[in-house]
Protein backbone atom coordinates (compact mmCIF):
# COMPACT_ATOMS: atom_id res chain seq x y z
CA UNK A 1 0.00 0.00 0.00
CA UNK A 2 1.29 3.43 -0.92
CA UNK A 3 2.30 5.64 2.00
CA UNK A 4 0.37 8.54 0.47
CA UNK A 5 -2.85 6.73 1.42
CA UNK A 6 -1.97 6.82 5.13
CA UNK A 7 -1.42 10.58 5.12
CA UNK A 8 -4.40 12.78 5.76
CA UNK A 9 -4.26 15.53 3.12
CA UNK A 10 -6.06 18.72 3.97
CA UNK A 11 -7.96 18.74 0.68
CA UNK A 12 -9.44 15.29 1.32
CA UNK A 13 -10.44 16.33 4.83
CA UNK A 14 -12.09 19.51 3.49
CA UNK A 15 -14.01 17.54 0.87
CA UNK A 16 -15.18 15.06 3.52
CA UNK A 17 -16.30 17.87 5.85
CA UNK A 18 -18.03 19.67 2.95
CA UNK A 19 -19.95 16.50 2.04
CA UNK A 20 -20.85 15.84 5.70
CA UNK A 21 -22.02 19.44 6.17
CA UNK A 22 -24.25 19.25 3.09
CA UNK A 23 -25.55 15.85 4.20
CA UNK A 24 -26.50 17.07 7.67
CA UNK A 25 -28.07 20.22 6.22
CA UNK A 26 -30.21 18.16 3.82
CA UNK A 27 -31.15 15.78 6.62
CA UNK A 28 -32.52 18.78 8.54
CA UNK A 29 -34.45 19.91 5.43
CA UNK A 30 -35.94 16.42 5.01
CA UNK A 31 -37.03 16.29 8.64
CA UNK A 32 -38.44 19.82 8.37
CA UNK A 33 -40.47 18.83 5.30
CA UNK A 34 -41.92 15.87 7.20
CA UNK A 35 -42.82 18.08 10.14
CA UNK A 36 -44.85 20.30 7.79
CA UNK A 37 -46.97 17.40 6.54
CA UNK A 38 -50.03 18.02 8.69
CA UNK A 39 -49.77 21.79 8.86
CA UNK A 40 -50.80 24.70 6.69
CA UNK A 41 -47.46 25.56 5.07
CA UNK A 42 -48.57 29.08 4.20
CA UNK A 43 -49.41 29.76 7.87
CA UNK A 44 -46.02 28.44 8.97
CA UNK A 45 -44.23 30.64 6.42
CA UNK A 46 -46.24 33.69 7.50
CA UNK A 47 -45.44 32.94 11.15
CA UNK A 48 -41.68 32.86 10.43
CA UNK A 49 -41.87 36.01 8.30
CA UNK A 50 -43.44 37.74 11.33
CA UNK A 51 -41.03 36.23 13.88
CA UNK A 52 -37.97 37.16 11.82
CA UNK A 53 -39.38 40.61 11.02
CA UNK A 54 -39.01 40.15 7.27
CA UNK A 55 -40.82 42.57 5.00
CA UNK A 56 -43.67 40.55 3.42
CA UNK A 57 -43.66 43.03 0.50
CA UNK A 58 -40.06 42.16 -0.33
CA UNK A 59 -40.18 40.43 -3.72
CA UNK A 60 -38.29 37.33 -2.51
CA UNK A 61 -40.40 36.94 0.62
CA UNK A 62 -43.56 37.66 -1.34
CA UNK A 63 -42.64 34.94 -3.88
CA UNK A 64 -41.95 32.49 -1.03
CA UNK A 65 -45.34 33.24 0.53
CA UNK A 66 -47.11 32.82 -2.83
CA UNK A 67 -45.42 29.49 -3.49
CA UNK A 68 -46.22 28.19 -0.02
CA UNK A 69 -49.95 28.33 -0.79
CA UNK A 70 -49.57 25.69 -3.52
CA UNK A 71 -47.64 23.12 -1.52
CA UNK A 72 -49.54 19.85 -1.16
CA UNK A 73 -48.78 16.97 1.26
CA UNK A 74 -47.75 14.85 -1.74
CA UNK A 75 -45.09 17.44 -2.64
CA UNK A 76 -43.76 17.45 0.92
CA UNK A 77 -43.52 13.65 0.93
CA UNK A 78 -41.68 13.64 -2.40
CA UNK A 79 -39.36 16.43 -1.30
CA UNK A 80 -38.63 14.66 1.96
CA UNK A 81 -37.96 11.28 0.32
CA UNK A 82 -35.61 12.76 -2.28
CA UNK A 83 -33.83 14.86 0.30
CA UNK A 84 -33.38 11.89 2.66
CA UNK A 85 -31.89 9.89 -0.21
CA UNK A 86 -29.48 12.66 -1.27
CA UNK A 87 -28.55 13.27 2.37
CA UNK A 88 -27.71 9.58 2.80
CA UNK A 89 -25.56 9.73 -0.33
CA UNK A 90 -23.64 12.76 0.94
CA UNK A 91 -23.23 11.34 4.44
CA UNK A 92 -21.91 8.08 2.97
CA UNK A 93 -19.41 9.98 0.80
CA UNK A 94 -18.27 12.20 3.65
CA UNK A 95 -17.90 9.37 6.14
CA UNK A 96 -16.00 7.20 3.67
CA UNK A 97 -13.67 10.05 2.74
CA UNK A 98 -13.12 10.93 6.39
CA UNK A 99 -12.13 7.30 7.01
CA UNK A 100 -9.87 7.51 3.90
CA UNK A 101 -11.57 4.61 2.16
CA UNK A 102 -10.62 4.13 -1.48
CA UNK A 103 -14.19 3.14 -2.45
CA UNK A 104 -15.37 6.52 -1.15
CA UNK A 105 -13.06 8.35 -3.56
CA UNK A 106 -14.52 6.42 -6.52
CA UNK A 107 -18.05 6.80 -5.16
CA UNK A 108 -17.62 10.56 -4.70
CA UNK A 109 -16.16 11.04 -8.19
CA UNK A 110 -19.08 9.20 -9.78
CA UNK A 111 -21.87 10.71 -7.68
CA UNK A 112 -20.48 14.24 -7.99
CA UNK A 113 -19.70 14.03 -11.72
CA UNK A 114 -23.19 12.73 -12.50
CA UNK A 115 -24.73 16.02 -11.34
CA UNK A 116 -22.33 18.34 -13.22
CA UNK A 117 -24.37 18.36 -16.48
CA UNK A 118 -27.51 19.19 -14.49
CA UNK A 119 -25.66 22.03 -12.75
CA UNK A 120 -24.50 23.41 -16.13
CA UNK A 121 -28.08 23.22 -17.43
CA UNK A 122 -29.33 25.05 -14.32
CA UNK A 123 -26.75 27.82 -14.83
CA UNK A 124 -27.94 28.38 -18.40
CA UNK A 125 -31.58 28.12 -17.36
CA UNK A 126 -31.40 30.47 -14.34
CA UNK A 127 -27.97 32.03 -13.85
CA UNK A 128 -26.75 32.83 -10.33
CA UNK A 129 -23.23 33.23 -9.02
CA UNK A 130 -24.05 30.72 -6.28
CA UNK A 131 -24.73 28.04 -8.90
CA UNK A 132 -21.46 28.89 -10.65
CA UNK A 133 -19.64 28.60 -7.30
CA UNK A 134 -21.21 25.21 -6.54
CA UNK A 135 -20.30 23.99 -10.03
CA UNK A 136 -16.71 25.19 -9.59
CA UNK A 137 -16.42 23.41 -6.22
CA UNK A 138 -17.84 20.17 -7.62
CA UNK A 139 -15.55 20.26 -10.69
CA UNK A 140 -12.57 20.88 -8.37
CA UNK A 141 -13.61 17.94 -6.16
CA UNK A 142 -13.90 15.59 -9.14
CA UNK A 143 -10.60 16.81 -10.60
CA UNK A 144 -8.76 16.43 -7.28
CA UNK A 145 -10.12 12.97 -6.54
CA UNK A 146 -9.40 11.68 -10.06
CA UNK A 147 -5.80 12.92 -9.71
CA UNK A 148 -5.58 11.29 -6.31
CA UNK A 149 -6.98 7.97 -7.58
CA UNK A 150 -4.58 7.95 -10.54
CA UNK A 151 -1.56 8.62 -8.30
CA UNK A 152 -2.29 5.63 -6.07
Amino acid sequence: MNTNRTESPTALLLIALFKLFKGVLLLCVAIGALRLLHKDVADVVMHWVDVLHFDPDNRFIHRLIERSFGIQPKHLKELSAGTFFYSALLLTEGTGLLMRKRWAEYFTVISTAVFIPLEVYEIFHRFTFTKVGVLAINVAIVWYLIRRIRQN
